[in-house]
């Protein structure tokens, strides 16, 4: 009998891979958990003591990823944490195909602060009356890569506290502890759920509070300067609006004065302001770097 020659037909290799490739294995979490991802947060979060641990997930790899391999293996079998080596596929399930670079971390969730903690003197951070302090406020921040994005940005140049509103702001996720390259999990932050009585309460205390716009022409009835112009010489609070809205009229009626970003061209309509996240990092350099001057 004559045989008539195979062929693959477009789709057939695919699909005979797809017979043949297992599934991922499937990872029962930890009733309570959250799966982080990404070396910054994991090796941050396994270095110290603020979550609970409970499984460190690592790729199976080789060659020049052994090391990172090797140290993420003495992390966790410091502090107790037992160690699991599987597949890419793996990882990508249990983070949900984030990038993972990978490394995954099973532990409880970070929770905020309450602003009792935070009213608290450290005695061992130093901190005195006389001292310039500088506390950012963010009103409804929503999104998690943004949140994330100041957080590293406030971490980095000398904030002393972040404080968030309660009500529709985004909490503290992996995606938030990624997206701030782990130093959420360094770096407490606070929250209330009531910001005006805060603001008002931090007012009579002497701090002064700032607010920030994009457009100072929407302003009404407070004083709009350039970030640039701005000098301090006592505590004060930044504080930081929602992506779409700013901030609100009521916490606009809170501040002392407000601080816009000058552009560097005329701008088209529509691309006339920046991402929250790369306006707050702007305006906290130009008043920290005054606080690093003054401490000379």
């Amino acid at each position: 009998a004559r045989r008539e020659p195979w062929s693959l037909r477009e789709g057939d290799f695919s699909k005979a891979r797809k017979r043949l490739d297992p599934k991922p294995l499937s990872i029962e979490r930890t009733k309570g958990s959250e799966i982080l991802f990404g070396i910054a947060p994991c090796a941050l979060a396994l270095s110290q003591s603020r979550r609970d641990l409970f499984r460190l997930f690592l790729k199976q790899s080789s060659g020049s990823r052994r090391l990172v391999t090797s140290e993420f293996v003495l992390q966790a079998t410091a502090r107790g944490v037992p160690v699991h080596h599987v597949k890419r596929r793996e990882l990508d399930a249990l983070c949900r195909g984030r990038v993972h670079q990978g490394v995954c971390l099973e532990a409880t969730p970070l929770r905020f602060k309450s602003l009792e903690e935070a009213e608290k003197p450290n005695l061992g951070d130093g901190e005195n009356p006389n001292r310039q302090l500088i506390w950012l406020v963010l009103e409804q921040i929503q999104d998690p890569m943004n949140l994330g994005a100041v957080l590293r940005s406030a971490y980095f140049l000398g904030v002393d506290r972040v404080v968030t509103s309660q009500r529709n702001s985004c909490p503290l996720t992996p995606t938030v502890s990624k997206a701030s390259s782990g130093a959420m999990e360094v770096f407490d932050i606070y929250s209330t759920d009531d910001l005006r009585s805060f603001l008002k309460a931090k007012t009579a205390e002497g701090w002064e509070v700032v607010g920030t716009v994009s457009k100072p022409e929407d302003v009404e009835n407070v004083p709009v300067i350039s970030c640039l112009e701005f000098r301090w010489n006592k505590p004060v609070i930044i504080v930081i609006g929602s992506e779409g809205d700013g901030l609100s009229l009521e916490t606009q009626l809170l501040c002392h004065r407000m601080l816009a970003i000058p552009p560097g061209r005329a701008l088209h309509p529509g691309i006339e302001s920046l991402n929250v996240s790369v306006a707050t990092g702007i305006l906290l350099h130009s008043i920290c770097s005054q606080k690093l001057r003054h401490s000379d």
